[in-house]
C-alpha cells in the first residue's frame, strides 16, 4: 500500500481532532499508485472506520463521466457538439431566458437568441444555473412551484436560462440535459450506458446511481458542519426511484474507481489496453472552450449547502468539455492546463496530463468548499507532487 508519511499524519490528525469525519485519498502517475489512505469514520459517533473501499456520493464528479459518454457518442457520429440540442432532446427547446420578475412577482421570460448546443451544456455556457448559487433561480422555483434538482424529477430541469446560450459562464444543470442527450442518442438509460461503455471497461465496479445492499453497507454518511465547526451526520440522499438519472450529480463511488477514470484521461483515453476515448478527443476535452470568458467566484445563495466559492484566486481559469482548467501553474506543483472539478459534499479530483499525475480526495461534508477540506486538499496535492 503506497503511503506518504506526511500525508498520513496530516489526515490522521484532522480526523482524530474532529475537524473531519473521514477522508479517503488516492493519487497515481502513469506508472501506478503513489498514495492511498483512509482515515476517520464513515459516520461521526458510529464505529465504522473509513476504508479504501468506502463508497461516497461523488455528486458533480459525475459530470466528467457524463461528458465522457457524450464525447464517445460524438466520436461515433451519434451526437454533435454544435448542432441544436433540441434536435436530440426536444424539451431543451422549451428553455426561456429569465429577464426578471414583474410587479406581481411573476417571472418575465423571453425566447433565447440562439439554440442551446451540446457544447454549451458541457461548458456551462447554456444559461442554465443552480439555485445553490443563484437566488433568482431559487425565487423562480418558489414562485412557480418548480422542484429543486436533487428531486431528480423532470420538472426540476425546467428552470429558465439566465442569459443567452454562449454569452456567459454559469455553473448549472446543463450536464443533466447532456445526460438526457446520451440516453436519446444511445437508446439506453444512463446507468446501462455508463456500465457498458465506461464503468465496466475501466473496472469501476463500485460506481453507480444505485447501490446493492453490500455496497450500502460500505457507504459513508454525509455530515454537516455547523457555524462552530462541529460535524454531525445528516439525512441526505437522492430518490431511490428517480424520474431521470442525474448526469450532473447522481453517482456514488469509491476513490479507487474514480482514480481509474482520471488515469484513463492522463493516458489519453486508454487504461490497461482498454480504449474509452480517442486521444484527440481527450485533447479536445482538455482545451479552453469558453474563449475570453473567465470562471468567476460563485456566491452562495444556500449557505447550508455551499460556502462562497473562489477557486484558485488570481489564476486565470477556463472551462473545457466539463473540466475546470487552470491556465497557470499552481503552487502545489500542478501544471498549467490541468483539469479538475469537485462534488458538493467536498470531494475533489485533479488530472495533470503534463506531469502525468492525478489525485482524488473524498470526504462527505456540507457545506461545499469547506475551508478545512480545501486546506487539506491543497497540502495533499503539494505532498503528492513532492513525492513524484
Amino acid at each position: 500500500m503506497p503511503s506518504i508519511p506526511s500525508i498520513d499524519t496530516m489526515f490522521r490528525q484532522a480526523c482524530d481532532s474532529g475537524k473531519m469525519p473521514g477522508i479517503v485519498a488516492v493519487a497515481a502517475t502513469d506508472r501506478g499508485r503513489v498514495y492511498e489512505g483512509a482515515f476517520g469514520t464513515r459516520e461521526v459517533g458510529a464505529n465504522a472506520p473509513m476504508t479504501l473501499d468506502t463508497i461516497v456520493w461523488i455528486a458533480s464528479m459525475t459530470k466528467a463521466i457524463t461528458a465522457t459518454a457524450a464525447m464517445q457518442l460524438v466520436e461515433r457520429g451519434k451526437l454533435s457538439l454544435d448542432r441544436p440540442a433540441q434536435d436530440v432532446v426536444p424539451d431543451v427547446g422549451k428553455a426561456r431566458v429569465l429577464e426578471g420578475f414583474d410587479a406581481a412577482g411573476q417571472p418575465r421570460l423571453r425566447a433565447p437568441k440562439r439554440p442551446i448546443t451540446l457544447k454549451h451544456l458541457l461548458t456551462h455556457t447554456s444559461g442554465y444555473s443552480y439555485e445553490i448559487w443563484r437566488p433568482e433561480i431559487a425565487r423562480y422555483q418558489e414562485v412557480t412551484q418548480t422542484p429543486g434538482i436533487t428531486t431528480c424529477t423532470n420538472a426540476a430541469l425546467t428552470t429558465p436560462l439566465l442569459f443567452d446560450p454562449g454569452d456567459a459562464w454559469d455553473y448549472g444543470i446543463g450536464i443533466d440535459w447532456a445526460g438526457k442527450m446520451v440516453e436519446a442518442a444511445s437508446g439506453q438509460r444512463l446507468d446501462r450506458y455508463f456500465k457498458e461503455n465506461i464503468l465496466g471497461p475501466l473496472g469501476m465496479t463500485d460506481t453507480g446511481f444505485s447501490l446493492s445492499q453490500a455496497q450500502q453497507a460500505r457507504q459513508s454518511r454525509v455530515h454537516a458542519r455547523n457555524e462552530q465547526g462541529a460535524l454531525a451526520p445528516i439525512e441526505f440522499g437522492l430518490p431511490e426511484e428517480p424520474e431521470f438519472l442525474m448526469g450532473g450529480g447522481g453517482l456514488n463511488g469509491t476513490a479507487g474507481d474514480y482514480l481509474a477514470f482520471t488515469q484513463m484521461l492522463v493516458q489519453g483515453g486508454t487504461l490497461n489496453g482498454t480504449q474509452v476515448l480517442r486521444r484527440e478527443t481527450v485533447d479536445l476535452m482538455s482545451q479552453n472552450h469558453i474563449g475570453n470568458l473567465e470562471i468567476p467566484a460563485m456566491k452562495t445563495a444556500a449557505p447550508p449547502l455551499s460556502n462562497d466559492v473562489e477557486l484558485m484566486p488570481g489564476v486565470s481559469k477556463k472551462w473545457g468539455l466539463s473540466f475546470l482548467i487552470n491556465m497557470q501553474p499552481l503552487p502545489t506543483g500542478r501544471s498549467a492546463g490541468s483539469l479538475a472539478w469537485a462534488g458538493l459534499a467536498n470531494s475533489y479530483f485533479w488530472i495533470d496530463r503534463t506531469k502525468r499525475v492525478s489525485g482524488v480526495f473524498l470526504s462527505q461534508v456540507l457545506p461545499f468548499y469547506d475551508a478545512t477540506t480545501i486546506d487539506l486538499l491543497t497540502r495533499f496535492e503539494t505532498e503528492v507532487y513532492r513525492a513524484v
